[in-house]
């Protein structure tokens, strides 16, 4: 039994070994949880045409948004384990597995990670009608006035929110939920005083902070950003505890053969630090993971700690 444990063991090493050989045979595709034209789906159009270049095979990029990036990940983790589907997921599927598991389509489960892409860190701003120019001054007016300050939220289960709660918890304060419908559907509001606070990407705020239309209190990150060299990190502005950095990175169906993965992996990182690309990322305030499966594993396990620590102390609930 022996002899044929190991025997089982040799013909799947070799047959992964030729599949990887002739990996890729077809078209290949990455499915992306939001719209045409948002941040992931640039980016993995972005990595899709290098991903073309180096295999010589199409990279074709399908938006199926909804579901807080479950319908996505279904059609990735039910498409066949060969290396030919990959699924571009983002923290949204990390704290989806966290609030509202499905057994579908788990990361590190259903689902098996090849490399992180980007790390982009949350920024705090405010409305400048705020006499507050450091976060300490923001905690000690939202102290002063419970209830009276507000921040935006994109509903239930949001990155925004979790961090909105946490800061709450973190800084013993009584601040007043605006929930929106949709990721930075509040900068209208935030804009023109209508609600006080927000936690949104770079990239969408360098203009107005820069115009002093918003302030940035601080970075939630751990370290400053090249973009905005001038705002402090949270640990800088006296919250160290607060760190939230929006990610993405792929995944292939659980089943694809390992030596597809490093195909895959190492074809990726070569994407990742292109120069093109990896400039046009670090312009738009982030930065570039590049890690191993093992690496980017580790990370989810850590998210799904932190988040599921944050949801369950504020007693978030799924839709």
């Amino acid at each position: 039994m022996k002899k044929l444990g190991i025997f089982i063991i040799l013909q799947c090493a070799l047959l992964g070994l030729a599949q990887a050989q002739s990996f890729p045979s077809k078209a290949m595709r990455i499915v992306v949880p939001s719209p045409a034209g948002s941040s992931p789906d640039i980016r993995a159009r972005q990595i899709g045409s290098k991903l073309s270049q180096a295999l010589g095979q199409p990279v074709l990029v399908e938006n199926r948004p909804g579901g807080a990036g479950l319908i996505a990940a279904r059609e990735a983790a039910g498409a066949a384990p060969d290396g030919h589907t990959m699924l571009l997921a983002l923290i949204n599927n990390a704290i989806a597995d966290v609030l509202k598991p499905d057994p579908c389509c788990r990361l590190n489960q259903e689902l098996l990670p090849v490399s992180r892409f980007t790390m982009t860190p949350l920024v705090m701003v405010v409305h400048p009608s705020l006499k507050t120019n450091t976060v300490i001054d923001y905690v000690q007016l939202a102290k002063q006035k419970p209830g009276g300050l507000t921040y935006a939220s994109a509903g239930p289960g949001s990155i925004s929110q979790l961090v909105g709660e946490w800061l709450k918890s973190e800084s013993g304060t009584d601040i007043l939920e605006v929930p929106y419908k949709g990721v930075n559907a509040e900068l209208p509001d935030l804009m023109g005083g209508q609600v006080h606070t927000a936690f949104v990407v770079p990239q969408v705020i360098l203009t107005p902070v820069q115009s002093q239309k918003l302030r940035a209190l601080a970075v939630m990150g751990p370290s400053r950003l090249n973009v905005l060299p001038d705002v402090p990190t949270t640990r800088e502005a006296g919250l160290p505890g607060l760190e939230a950095i929006v990610w993405n990175g792929i995944f292939v169906p659980a089943g694809t053969p390992r030596p597809v993965i490093e195909v895959l992996h190492r074809e990726l990182v070569r994407a990742y630090n292109a120069p093109d690309i990896k400039d046009q990322v670090t312009k738009t305030g982030s930065y570039v993971a590049a890690d191993t499966p093992e690496e980017f594993a580790a990370f989810i396990k850590s998210e799904n700690a932190k988040w599921g620590k944050v949801i369950k102390e504020a007693k978030i609930k799924a839709n």
